[in-house]
């Protein structure tokens, strides 16, 4: 299998553009020449067994990876046409403009509207009005308010993983992102709250470019737009979700997604 045979979809409105990314730890090559266009606006969902470069890639866009010393990165990727790698870039800026929420949920040992409002804060932003505007509608988008309007001087240690975790959410949609990263972000979730992110991952869908990292077939069917598949380190086959799932042009696609491999 080669990064040459992978079929490539052409999207007419892309928000970021990967062209021939190879990624190294040391000597060892994560990532094997990638290139794909990310749709704006759309979810698109990273699907493959562990090991096979799907949270290194996403890692990438926020310049995450920048903070191992053995990393070693060529090749191009682009947002809105700007190389993100480029030295001109301020990565701070960046990092506001493509947010990420993690697999375990991060919140900060503060109350829950200080961990909202946290990247407000940090860029310098003061005005209270604005800050308690910004509260609302973040909670309201991650469906957290009403549960949470009573409680937003509390500690957010106190709230439920699922709730955490849509606290995370809310964190990231403050400092109004055009990108949202999720990093499997309902794998340490119970089914209930599972089904919440998602629901709410549908709702965000049309506001936000969204890329999530995910092992479970049914929510990557579920959730997005458009599902990548990957294999050590290679983009093995890319597409609209429904195509991927119901008629795959590779067959390592057919054999993961049916289970007979991976």
């Amino acid at each position: 299998m080669t990064a040459q045979a992978t079929p490539i979809m052409q999207i007419t409105d892309a928000i970021v553009e990967v062209k021939d990314l190879h990624l190294y730890y040391g000597d060892s090559e994560a990532l094997r020449g990638i290139t794909m266009s990310i749709p704006r606006k759309k979810v698109t969902a990273l699907i493959g067994p562990s090991g096979c470069g799907k949270s290194t890639f996403i890692r990438c866009f926020n310049r995450m990876n920048d903070l191992i010393e053995s990393i070693r990165i060529s090749g191009e990727i682009t947002i809105d046409d700007q190389d993100i790698y480029d030295n001109s870039v301020d990565v701070i800026e960046l990092r506001r403009r493509v947010g990420m929420v993690f697999q375990k949920w991060n919140p900060f040992p503060k109350s829950i509207y200080e961990n909202v409002i946290y990247g407000l804060r940090i860029a310098g932003v003061r005005d209270k009005n604005l800050l308690d505007e910004t509260v609302e509608k973040s909670l309201k988008r991650a469906a957290l308010w009403d549960e949470m309007k009573d409680r937003l001087h509390e500690s957010a240690m106190g709230m439920s993983g699922g709730q955490m975790q849509r606290l995370c959410i809310a964190r990231a949609i403050a400092v109004s992102p055009e990108i949202i990263l999720m990093d499997e972000p309902c794998s340490a979730l119970d089914p209930r709250s599972t089904s919440r992110i998602e629901e709410l991952i549908r709702e965000l869908q049309g506001d936000y470019t969204i890329i999530i990292v995910t092992h479970n077939m049914q929510q990557a069917a579920r959730v997005s737009d458009f599902t990548a598949y990957f294999y050590i380190g290679e983009l093995v086959e890319f597409g609209l979700t429904k195509r991927v799932f119901t008629s795959p042009v590779r067959k390592e696609t057919e054999d993961y997604i049916t289970g007979r491999f991976g």
